[in-house]
């Protein structure tokens, strides 16, 4: 199983995001396309990085009814990502539905994970504002498991979790993982973080990494620095 580090792309336009690539001379990272990026640039955004050379994670998280998200990955189907995801908490019917849509005429398709809990949600946060009374890490799990009936092929987690997902939905079932931040970073607006070191040891197969490379000083270095502790 390959396991990456996969860059946020966080900008809100075209240039920013080229001027940010325009830095990688030798590798081209595997990236994330979120909604500041796609909503600002448009689709045009996709086809031009991948044009690139670059593998590209289109994380729109979409949570709809089953029919809309069918349609609606059909059509990011056809923009040729590596990657796409949803929302589990849209039910299993909802990730049934995005995984026909997502599928192309000769079987072919992304990988399509599921987001559980955000990382910036955390326990107290989901028992008063969501009114989900359950433990984070239960229900977790039970949002992971409902990914792997439906089909999907992993979820976004946090790195604390992801251990316990390969325990509950086995090793082959992917987690890819937001809240890794370096050992002396800033965490920022991240409730459940942690090394990509330590990531690495907790189970994650692909860990995506924001701020501590795209505001980095030497953007080339912190991405350089985050493959060798994640991947060496």
């Amino acid at each position: 199983m390959s396991k990456d580090v996969i860059i946020a792309c966080d900008f809100s336009g075209k240039k920013e995001v080229m001027e940010f690539l325009d830095l990688f001379t030798e590798e081209k990272p595997y990236v994330k396309i979120g909604m500041e990026l796609f909503y600002g640039a448009g689709p045009e955004i996709v086809r031009e990085i991948k044009k690139r050379g670059h593998k590209i994670f289109l994380d729109l998280k979409l949570h709809d009814i089953p029919n809309t998200v069918k349609k609606s990955m059909a059509v990011l189907s056809s923009l040729d990502v590596d990657m796409c995801n949803l929302h589990a908490s849209g039910t299993i019917a909802m990730m049934e539905a995005a995984l026909e849509g997502l599928t192309r005429p000769d079987g072919t398709r992304p990988l399509l994970i599921a987001v559980t809990q955000l990382t910036s949600t955390d326990e107290e946060r989901m028992h008063k504002d969501l009114l989900i009374p359950n433990p984070i890490d239960e229900v977790v799990m039970h949002y992971a498991k409902n990914a792997m009936t439906a089909g999907l092929d992993g979820v976004v987690c946090s790195p604390l979790e992801a251990g316990k997902v390969k325990g509950v939905c086995g090793e082959k079932f992917l987690t890819v993982t937001p809240g890794v931040r370096f050992a002396d970073g800033d965490v920022g607006d991240q409730k459940r973080v942690t090394t990509p070191e330590k990531a690495k040891e907790l189970g994650s197969d692909y860990i995506v990494v924001g701020r501590p490379i795209t505001a980095a000083e030497d953007p080339v270095a912190a991405y350089r620095r985050c493959v060798k502790e994640f991947l060496g």
